[in-house]
């Protein structure tokens, strides 16, 4: 029973077998058949999509030659018509041409003829010349060339005294307006710089808290005052006068350092020769510092650049320099400023100018302390710090002791002059100057023929009434020539004294 049942099963399993890849054969042909007219399909739509893109696309480019055609003949006909108006245009030019040629060449053929007409009348004007020369001649008794050199003669001596006339009147108009010109140039200067002038005194006083103050001063059996004095070489003067003590010392800057130093210990209380010393010793290096910085200030208000940091000092010393009450730094930078605004007037380079100005007065800044006129020791500091030869010349020459070299030196001797005599820059003594103006007359009453003089305007003018009867009109110009010589000769004077001689002449009668 088992294998009967094998068998069949066995049996049935290889009808299934086959009866499944029958089915599935079957199925699987099917399935190719159908995708085999699947692919006919898409390809023959393939075909005919190609087909139509390729009509589509042979049209568009019928389309697009047959516009590009219509373009290229619509371009060749507006090439064409232009082609034709240019030639039209030069046909017309070459008609006007022809015309000008033809008009010139008979214009030419007129001047030709008139030229040959032109030259017989002047062959026959020629003749007529020489035929009236030759009766001219004959009737004058002079030949042609005897004529000509009288009549040179005569228009020359005319041109001589006429060139002369007229040299004369340029040389007087010249010297006016060159007169105007100089003037308004100065009074420009002195208008647009007119800087602050500190006078100081030789001496200075220090203000104290009480008189208390004094004694300790002073200190025990006068050390604490010899100290201060040998310290700085000031001395000073205790008196009476309240809570007040006077610094007495020719050099400004000593007496300034004594004047800080003096400041500090009253301030601090401390007085005793040590710390007198140390005292002097800040006082000393504070004043220093701040004669750089007025220099460096100086150079900075003058517009003056590239100055040797030696000059500098040596410019900063000046501040406490004075020459008849007038500051001599503040005086520099006015000469300095001065100086660039003539340059300026008469165009020259202002910058040369200022820098002379500025630094003509440098040897002052030493001259307590050297041996020699202030110009010379000046000139040996510029050319120890390679200034220039202009502002060596600047310094050389600006009290006239040496001859100018170059137009900026002039410029910085009369803006010193300038700033000199301006009105409240220098002040004198009353003694000095009262024996000033009586020396200023004894000169003028000096001369025979002199009635009297007067000194007005502080000292600027001096007034000469001569006898007339002496003095003739002639010779009151050479008394005023001899007059000024000897002012200049024996005095010595800012700015310029203006001598006015006057010559009057008066008839009285008397009616009965």
């Amino acid at each position: 029973m088992f294998t009967l049942e094998f068998l069949f099963i066995i049996l049935g399993l290889i009808i299934g077998t086959a009866i499944g890849f029958a089915v599935r054969k079957y199925i699987a042909e099917g399935k190719i058949n159908t995708a085999e007219a699947q692919a006919i399909k898409i390809i023959t739509d393939a075909e005919h999509q190609a087909e139509a893109k390729k009509r589509e696309v042979l049209l568009e480019a019928k389309d697009e030659i047959h516009k590009l055609r219509s373009d290229n003949e619509k371009e060749y006909k507006v090439r064409r018509s232009e082609l034709q108006s240019l030639e039209s245009r030069i046909l017309n030019r070459e008609e006007a041409v022809q015309k000008k040629a033809d008009s010139l060449e008979r214009k030419e053929e007129k001047l030709v003829a008139r030229l040959d007409d032109a030259k017989i009348k002047q062959e026959q004007a020629k003749a007529l010349v020489e035929k009236r020369e030759l009766e001219l001649e004959r009737v004058a008794g002079l030949t042609a060339e005897e004529g000509k050199q009288i009549l040179l003669s005569q228009l020359e001596s005319e041109i001589t005294q006429e060139s002369a006339l007229i040299i004369k009147e340029n040389e007087q108009r010249v010297k006016e307006e060159s007169t105007k010109y100089a003037q308004n140039v100065i009074a420009q200067a002195i208008q647009r710089v007119a800087a602050d002038q500190v006078a100081e005194a030789t001496v200075s006083v220090v203000q104290l808290p009480n008189d208390e103050m004094k004694g300790r001063i002073i200190g025990r059996e006068g050390r604490n005052i010899r100290s201060i004095e040998s310290l700085t070489g000031v001395d000073l003067i205790i008196d009476d006068t309240p809570e007040a003590v006077v610094l007495s010392c020719f050099d400004p800057i000593r007496r300034e350092i004594a004047r800080v130093a003096l400041e500090k210990l009253v301030q601090d209380g401390r007085i005793h020769p040590t710390r007198i010393e140390e005292t002097v010793e800040k006082a000393r290096k504070e004043v220093e510092t701040l004669i750089k910085e007025s220099g460096e200030q100086a150079a900075y208000d003058a517009g003056v650049h590239g100055l040797h940091p030696e000059i500098i000092k040596y410019l900063g010393r000046l501040k406490y320099r004075t020459s008849y009450g007038q500051n001599v730094l503040k005086h520099a930078v006015e000469v300095s400023n001065i100086a660039g605004i003539l340059a300026e007037e008469i165009g020259l380079d202002p910058k040369l100018a200022k820098r002379g100005g500025l630094l003509h007065d440098i040897g002052k800044s030493i001259d307590h302390d050297v041996e020699g006129p202030h110009v010379d020791l000046g000139v040996d500091i510029a050319r120890r710090y390679k200034e220039s030869d202009v502002v060596i010349n600047c310094i050389e020459a600006h009290h006239g002791d040496v001859e100018f070299k170059c137009v900026e030196a002039i410029l910085v001797t009369a803006a010193d002059a300038i700033s000199a005599a301006r009105p409240g820059a220098r002040r004198e003594t009353v003694e000095s100057y009262v024996k000033r103006l009586e020396k200023l007359e004894e000169i003028a009453t000096s001369f025979d023929g002199i009635e009297k003089s007067y000194a007005i305007q502080a000292g600027r003018e001096v007034r000469i009434i001569v006898k007339p009867e002496v003095i003739s009109e002639a010779e009151i110009t050479l008394t005023a020539r001899k007059i000024v010589k000897e002012i200049e000769a024996q005095l010595d004077f800012p700015g310029q004294i203006k001598v006015n001689v006057i010559r009057e002449t008066r008839a009285v009668d008397y009616a009965k």
